[in-house]
């Protein structure tokens, strides 16, 4: 069995796999495990330091989920994050009640102590931290001092140096607290004393080993959209098992303006893999006449996706496996994975297969983020631009729509999708920004053009600013630039009189309308 430098016990928190991302960032392994795993199988792994995550729970409650208290006696440091510190306080005798001030978002961190702990070594006092909480601590338990407090967190991290245990009230994981990742590096390097070095080079060379001791002499359909995913996807297995892969690429009629030609140009000149095409437009969309409800859609699109697949797994010989660009964001979103977390939304690629698929699914970059993905691709030799690719979802415009989706309304959105991202090009911001596009609200309005009156649709315009897709902010897009956007969608695309921007941040809401 690999030893594993840091375990992360799963309360839950849709941040839990982000603790994870942020060491591996640190090139230090580890793995993510239910919260309730047995301390044998927790000390199997030899382990230099445990996290226990946050989660959407209160360990007051009746039915709070608890540690296997075992974990504190194994001598090695451990470290708590919101739900994490409060099961701390819990079970050391402490106690948490539910606040009267919650906080979500943003605060001020400030360091308490004259001799800083280690967990703050080299961060500066004063700091953003991402607070996400409506529970908190209210006696402290024996031995525990507080080491930095929040306007309305006196608590905001408190330690036991000499067991060396660790709480934090905030998510240090989260991009939008500044220098978390220096407190994980230093409750990993400094506190638990972790040299090793682990990257995306490890990561290939284990996935190589794995698909191939998977696949054996069987073929592998693999499921494409022509987006960074499921291309690193197909990548990764041509260099596994090369002929044995046979990628397809389904027009499922809800693509991107000139889609499905740039990607057949993408694996013809890039990839040098051989391409199905299966033109499935028609059938995608008559499912989905009449239907609003966005899950359903989701759901239509994603067992739509698997039929056409079947359909096109049956004209060849050997198939014995689907792989699909399947990310952890997707997993987490869609359902409770490795502990009690919330559903958020179904994604089209998660859950597994129908009893009536004969497939065993390949899903190599199911752990990984986003960014993680990029490298990957770059490790594999893939030309930056596709790399570096807004992500788009695998649902497409099918989810951009508010909405029954048609023809009429896709080729609406296909247009003022193709100007935003024309002119974010042009102007130097599609690279400074993480995901662009263009939604169809399905919502009219009284405009003017000439001396006419119009009653058209209106389009949100959306572009935000990420790194990992678990947080984002809008993109502040200089007003000369929205307001150029905005005049050549309502110019050049007929039945559009009105252009909105987004400015909400995730969370509260999600990146994608629906």
């Amino acid at each position: 069995m690999k030893e594993v430098s840091i375990i992360v016990l799963d309360f839950g928190s849709q941040y839990t796999q982000l603790i994870a991302r942020r060491l591996r960032e640190e090139k230090i392994y580890c793995e993510v495990l239910p919260y309730h795993t047995k301390l044998a199988a927790i000390a199997a792994k030899n382990p230099k330091g445990i996290i226990l995550s946050g989660g959407p729970s209160s360990v007051y409650n009746k039915d709070a989920y608890e540690v296997d208290q075992g974990v504190y006696a194994m001598g090695i440091p451990v470290l708590g994050i919101c739900y994490g510190m409060q099961r701390i306080a819990a079970d050391f005798g402490g106690s948490v009640i539910r606040s009267d001030h919650h906080e979500y978002g943003k605060a001020e961190l400030f360091i308490d102590q004259t001799k800083k702990s280690p967990l703050f070594d080299a961060c500066e006092d004063a700091r953003i931290a991402w607070m996400s909480h409506s529970d908190k601590v209210d006696v402290l338990p024996s031995g525990f001092t507080p080491i930095a407090h929040s306007a309305n967190s006196p608590y905001a991290a408190i330690a036991d140096e000499t067991r060396r245990i660790y709480a934090m009230q905030y998510h240090p994981e989260v991009n939008h607290s500044e220098e978390g990742y220096l407190m994980l590096r230093n409750f990993a390097r400094k506190i638990c004393g972790i040299t090793e070095k682990w990257d995306m080079g490890h990561f290939l060379k284990e996935q190589i080993v794995k698909i191939r001791a998977q696949v054996g002499d069987g073929k592998v359909l693999c499921a494409l959209s022509g987006g960074v995913d499921s291309s690193v996807v197909a990548a990764l297995l041509y260099e596994a098992i090369g002929d044995q892969l046979i990628p397809v690429f389904v027009d499922n009629g809800l693509l991107r303006k000139d889609e499905r030609e740039s990607v057949e140009n993408i694996f013809k000149v890039h990839l040098k893999v051989p391409l199905v095409v299966a033109d499935a437009a028609e059938n995608f969309l008559g499912k989905l006449a009449g239907v609003r409800d966005p899950e359903e859609k989701r759901k239509i699109i994603g067992h739509t996706f698997i039929e056409v697949f079947e359909q096109e797994a049956k004209k060849h010989d050997g198939i014995k496996f689907l792989a699909q660009g399947t990310l952890y964001p997707d997993v987490i979103e869609s359902v409770s994975v490795n502990g009690p977390s919330v559903t958020i939304k179904s994604h089209h690629n998660v859950g597994g297969l129908p009893d009536w698929m004969d497939f065993e699914l390949i899903e190599p970059l199911r752990d990984l983020f986003k960014d993680e993905v990029r490298k990957l691709g770059l490790e594999l030799g893939l030309p930056d631009y596709l790399v570096n690719r807004h992500p788009f979802p695998g649902p497409g415009l099918g989810i951009r729509i508010m909405g029954e989706v048609n023809k009429e309304d896709l080729y609406l959105l296909r247009e003022a999708d193709a100007i935003l991202l024309d002119e974010l090009k042009a102007s130097g911001y599609y690279t400074k920004t993480w995901q662009a596009f263009a939604v169809l609200l399905n919502v009219k309005s009284v405009g003017v053009m000439g001396d006419n009156r119009t009653y058209d649709n209106t389009v949100c315009v959306r572009v935000v600013e990420a790194v990992d897709g678990m947080t984002a902010t809008f993109a502040h897009l200089p007003h000369t630039l929205l307001e150029r956007i905005s005049s050549r969608i309502i110019n050049e695309v007929t039945g559009i009189n009105r252009v909105v921007y987004d400015i909400s941040s995730k969370p509260p809401a999600t990146i994608e309308w629906e």
